[in-house]
């Protein structure tokens, strides 16, 4: 017996744990086919930014597929491959993340079996191999399967796959389980363009007893359900969306883990194997409900059931991601994660009522479940559970809140109407509440959402962030005039105390901690005058005592987040931004209910937005050290500007900064981050920050006294007699908010630099995740131009190949032009694909020559003697046409000649050239009209050269035309 067996059972009534299947499944192919068994690629794709997550098996082999694998690679040597990938779908374009709970199959967590051959093995050992792992190994009864094939497609001249369906019939299959299916069913396409195939389906009839299901196949039944996917690769999509047949044929296969073991357990869902059981089990203990008992619909009482599948499938999908370094956060797939954890949150302690940390304890059991086949699960458990305990905890606050605005709203709202925009907008931007989450919540309560007014409110906040003008609309009632400033002043109130701002500590974990703050509203400004009392929704600027909010200044972006009137918890007034003006703190707020001065708020800044400046804003101090290091002392800084998502510097320069000079730059950032440096920052006298060695200023007024910031040396040795420090590392005048310790930032990747004016020089850089993902994305682009090089000095002498090779150029030359890589490689890829689009079209003119000499050659030899030359001949484009006719003319200069050539498309190219003997009584211009004409075509030209084009049909009367007028005008 083979090792690789299940062992013994009888037909479908066996039970196969989910290990031994997806075992069982590896084994197959690494150990009786020869298959390379590898691990899964983390669930964060490396180098695409066009997705979230690895969605499906084939993610990680799509440079194999797309022919831009680097020869070297070790992927480059893959032939035959087997493994079990994790994917999540959620978010994006394959996106199940509300259908799961509904049902008892959507996940959106799961894992992809597959094998994969890469030019080896094609149609007929993929599907022995499908068959016989099927029908021998797992034992599933043969009469319960039925495989569909592609049937064809004449609008892309495409022919049924008969050699699949013959493949199917040879392996013992009745013709009446072997389907035909159209394109949407059975072709597969990794996008617009690239590679693509038929494919052949199986699927499995739940119900079996000898019954043909044939015709419930691929009509979305329940009893007959797809469970494996071979794709065969033999075509690529080109952009004018014609197909052309693949150098290499592949072999794809995508089988789901969850859906297998269902059959194999003899279970209905997904959700009743011990892929889910084990999960399902230890959220029941940890809840005070009923046992899970598979209900869907309004079967589901409670929603109850949904809400057991929601958590065990979101606790999965959390495990895999955090595991994999994708923690939730605010945005791409960081903000899909943390939707997911909240959704999973929300059903745990609204429907399953259980205790805060629930989430949290199913970890063990989930790693026990996928522990094995995935060990980083294993190592990473107590990070995981720290962070949904931490993310769990924020959002049971907010979602309490949340539910009591929603309460307190839905009770003071008149019947038969909507739910106010404005509360749902507060709700979505202040405590990160997902809307569709809000429209859940109203959906139990029989209330709809004002969603009219709430698609207004989005249109405003994108109008508000588009540009200036809108900017400056929103904040008018955030920059006191002067009148206001004199009123102020005049009734001795004194300037907002800022210093809350700089209130914050690393905690025992690393983690920074935000200490609370208090304040009392001094006074409102609307309508360019100070006003003691705003009603709800009015616009307004809020002037408090204290507040530790970070105003717009120093080049960094103000705070955001929202304050609470004190004993009034569920009343949120969100703070939009914040801006300082003659040392008053202005909020901009939009009032939910009436404000009043004398009004005492508590203040909560978004931390996690205030973080990234931090870091960015640190960074910002690295970058501007490295470039005087790297570029020399009188680089001087010119402005910045930091934000959440990205750090923009200014400077001037000599020249254009290098390739070089980029690199050199980051590495003297990186070993600042490496060496973990503190961050020192203390308020002193402006004199005495002036006589600093070293110390880097901007042009721009500072207060007195000022903070300054030093990196890894203490301010006080700084600030010493004589002291050299400051010009060993940075040290600054600076009013921003900065990390405690450099090595937070983790990384910084510069990728932009462009030229301003000429001297000064602008960068953008990232840090962190986004430095490292562009770094990702750079390598990925780089294993495409070398590919590209390698097919370039191949010198093919096929036009249209250079031609495909010319386009693929350019259109890479565009994608390295707008994606977010490091600039140094940028240039570098830049400089490289300029050469091979010079390369290109070089190989391409020269080619062209060559085949127009060869057909003037023979031309001539045909019509030797002649005034006229008139005739047809085939021809790739109207530039190698154009360039026959002038060989033909300068090997025989008293000739004129017109060629027309039919191309595939049913268009004539037509091209001339006439003897200046014959001038100016015979023009080429003239000459070529005539016959395009003819063709209802279209041509213009010199009265020496002439081109244009034309319809088939008329063709022959051309021929007639072109000789009749030239002998009319010889």
């Amino acid at each position: 017996p083979w090792r690789w067996r299940l062992g013994p059972r009888r037909g479908i009534a066996g039970s196969a744990p989910a290990g031994k299947v997806r075992a069982a499944f590896l084994r197959f192919f690494q150990e009786r086919h020869g298959h390379r068994r590898l691990p899964s690629a983390p669930v964060r794709p490396r180098g695409d930014p066009r997705l979230l997550f690895v969605n499906a098996g084939m993610n990680q082999f799509k440079p194999i597929f797309l022919g831009t694998v680097h020869p070297q690679s070790e992927l480059a040597r893959h032939r035959r491959v087997v493994n079990s990938q994790k994917c999540v779908r959620a978010g994006g374009k394959h996106n199940d993340l509300e259908d799961v709970g509904r049902d008892t199959y959507h996940h959106t967590f799961f894992e992809m079996l597959g094998n994969w051959s890469f030019g080896d093995y094609f149609k007929e050992e993929a599907c022995s191999m499908a068959w016989e792992l099927l029908t021998e190994v797992y034992e599933i009864p043969k009469d319960r399967l039925y495989v569909t094939y592609f049937g064809g497609d004449s609008s892309l001249g495409l022919s049924a796959d008969d050699e699949c369906r013959d493949i199917w019939l040879r392996l013992g299959l009745p013709a009446s389980h072997v389907l035909p299916f159209p394109l949407k069913d059975n072709f597969w396409e990794m996008g617009d363009t690239g590679p693509c195939g038929p494919c052949t389906e199986i699927h499995y009839d739940h119900v079996g007893g000898g019954r043909n299901a044939a015709a419930l196949v691929n009509q979305g039944s329940p009893d007959v359900v797809e469970i494996w996917n071979l794709v065969f690769m033999q075509y690529s999509r080109e952009v004018e969306g014609n197909l052309l047949p693949l150098p290499l044929h592949h072999v794809d296969t995508g089988m789901g883990l969850e859906r297998l073991v269902a059959i194999l357990q003899n279970k209905r869902s997904n959700y009743d194997t011990d892929l889910f059981t084990p999960i399902l089990d230890a959220i029941h203990k940890g809840c005070s409900v009923p046992r899970y008992q598979g209900l869907v619909g309004d079967a589901d009482v409670g929603r109850v059931n949904m809400a057991y599948r929601v958590v065990a499938d979101h606790v999965r999908t959390l495990c895999v991601c955090i595991t994999d370094g994708v923690h939730p956060g605010f945005s791409g797939a960081e903000l899909v994660l943390r939707r997911i954890l909240r959704r999973a949150v929300r059903f745990s302690s609204e429907v399953l009522h259980a205790p805060p940390g629930l989430l949290a304890s199913l970890v063990p059991t989930v790693v026990e479940v996928l522990g094995d086949a995935y060990p980083e699960l294993t190592k990473n458990a107590d990070q995981i559970m720290d962070i949904i305990n931490e993310n769990e905890a924020a959002f049971l606050s907010s979602l309490e809140r949340g539910r009591r605005i929603i309460e307190q709203t839905v009770q003071q709202m008149e019947p038969s109407t909507k739910f106010p925009a404005e509360v749902a907008w507060s709700l979505y931007g202040n405590l990160g509440f997902p809307l569709d989450l809000i429209d859940l919540m109203l959906e139990e309560k029989g209330i709809s959402l004002d969603s009219a007014a709430l698609n207004e409110l989005v249109l405003e906040d994108a109008k508000r962030k588009a540009g200036p003008r809108a900017e400056e609309l929103e904040h008018a009632d955030t920059h006191l005039d002067v009148h206001s400033l004199a009123q102020l002043q005049g009734r001795s109130v004194r300037a907002t105390d800022d210093s809350p701002k700089y209130a914050y500590t690393l905690g025992p974990q690393g983690q920074y901690e935000f200490s609370p703050c208090q304040a009392t509203v001094l006074m409102l400004y609307r309508d360019q005058s100070l006003q003691e009392e705003v009603g709800a929704g009015q616009h307004c600027g809020v002037i408090l005592d204290r507040t530790n909010f970070y105003a717009e200044q120093g080049g960094q972006a103000s705070d955001q987040g929202y304050m609470i009137r004190l004993g009034q918890q569920d009343i949120l007034f969100p703070v939009k931004s914040v801006h300082l003006c003659g040392g008053y703190v202005i909020h901009e707020v939009t009032a939910v209910e009436t404000l009043r001065a004398g009004d005492r708020v508590q203040l909560f800044v978004d931390e996690a937005q205030r973080l990234a400046c931090m870091t960015n804003h640190t960074a910002t101090h690295l970058l501007n050290f490295a470039l005087r290091q790297v570029l020399g002392d009188n680089t001087e800084q010119r402005g910045s500007h930091v934000t959440s998502e990205q750090l923009r510097f200014d400077f001037n320069v000599k020249g254009p900064v290098t390739v070089e000079q980029l690199q050199q730059v980051e590495q003297v950032v990186q070993d600042v981050i490496k060496r973990n440096e503190d961050v020192h920052m203390a308020e002193i006298p402006l004199t005495v920050a002036r006589r600093v060695q070293g110390l880097r200023t901007v042009d721009e007024e500072y207060p007195d006294p000022v903070r300054i910031v030093s990196l890894g040396v203490p301010v006080e040795s700084v600030l010493a007699c004589n002291s050299e420090a400051a010009l060993q590392t940075s040290v600054e005048l600076c009013c921003g908010t900065h990390l405690l310790q450099t090595g937070a930032v983790e990384d910084v990747a510069i990728i932009s630099e462009r030229q301003l004016a000429k001297g000064i020089s602008r960068v953008i850089a990232v840090t962190g995740r986004q430095a490292k993902q562009a770094r990702e994305v750079g390598q990925c682009l780089a294993m495409e131009v070398d590919s590209v090089s390698l097919r370039m000095k191949q010198r093919s002498t096929s036009i249209p190949e250079m031609q495909n090779l010319s386009r693929e150029v350019g259109q890479l030359t565009k994608v390295v032009n707008s994606t977010a890589i490091p600039q140094w490689q940028r240039k570098e890829l830049q400089t490289i694909l300029k050469a091979l689009q010079r390369a290109a079209n070089t190989a391409i003119k020269k080619l062209e020559v060559q085949q127009a000499e060869k057909k003037a050659q023979s031309l001539l030899a045909k019509h030797s003697n002649r005034a006229v030359i008139i005739d047809t001949i085939p021809a790739d484009s109207l530039s190698i046409l154009m360039k026959v006719v002038n060989q033909l003319c300068d090997k025989s200069p008293g000739t004129s000649v017109l060629l027309l050539s039919p191309q595939a498309s049913g268009e004539v190219l037509c091209a001339c050239q006439v003897s200046k003997n014959y001038l100016p009584m015979f023009s080429a211009a003239d000459w070529a009209v005539a016959v395009c004409t003819q063709m209802e075509g279209k041509a213009g030209g010199s009265p020496i050269v002439a081109k244009g084009s034309g319809n088939a049909k008329g063709m022959q009367g051309a021929l007639t035309t072109a000789l009749e007028f030239a002998q009319s005008k010889l």
